[in-house]
């Protein structure tokens, strides 16, 4: 009976944790770009290009 309330206590513990964490993220500004994510795959392709030719002219 006693492990119950030891994992009772744990459990209430984490969460108070995680709620602490999702009240800084949302203090320190982390949800407010919601349309960036959204089409940073769009532009996901150009940038590896772009990477890769500059690679490819630094080894000649």
């Amino acid at each position: 009976m006693n492990m119950i309330f030891i994992l009772i206590g744990i459990s209430i513990l984490l969460a108070l944790i995680f709620l602490a964490a999702f009240f800084w993220a949302f203090k320190t500004g982390q949800h407010e770009d919601t349309y960036t994510p959204s089409v940073r795959i769009l532009f996901e392709e150009e940038l590896s290009t772009a990477e890769e030719k500059k690679s490819d002219q630094d080894q000649f």
